[in-house]
């Protein structure tokens, strides 16, 4: 999947070049949740300021109605900042949330079989890619977790 380029005006708009008209900020969250892969570019120095935007749409969700993370959860990332783990802790945040995602899909799909069936066999599922993204983020941080660091 390309990237769709969104150049960002020093007016503050938003342009969708793929489309070539202005989009607000809402409109862009809803490209992402429809899976667009997005790139947003400064238009006046090309900067890449992709990781901003979505922050800023990020702090916009949670600004309204159920936020998403707790203060608790924020307090905990924000001590990972600068610590020897930062890269680390990334890395493990953003798999998680792909084996999530692709948790979610597999339960889609797997609506039409027997649900005790497909909850069974997800719950499984789970727990050896858990187990198996525990092991590499151990791994990665030199931390030894016993017999399943032999295999």
């Amino acid at each position: 999947m390309s990237e769709r380029i969104i150049k960002k005006y020093p007016n503050r708009r938003l342009y969708d070049t793929e489309e070539s008209k202005y989009i607000t900020l809402t409109q862009l969250r809803q490209l992402i949740i429809r899976g667009a892969a997005i790139k947003v570019i400064d238009s006046t120095t090309e900067e890449d300021i992709t990781r901003t935007i979505l922050l800023q749409i990020i702090l916009e969700s949670e600004s309204g109605g159920e936020p998403l993370f707790t203060a608790n959860m924020l307090s905990q990332i924000i001590r990972f900042y600068g610590g020897t783990l930062q890269g680390i802790f990334g890395h493990y945040l953003e798999q998680s949330l792909s084996l999530f995602t692709q948790q979610q899909e597999q339960f889609r799909q797997n609506m039409g079989e027997d649900p005790f069936s497909a909850m069974t066999n997800m719950a499984q599922q789970n727990m050896k890619m858990w187990t198996d993204l525990q092991k590499s983020f151990f791994s990665a941080a030199g931390i030894k977790t016993g017999k399943s660091d032999e295999s």
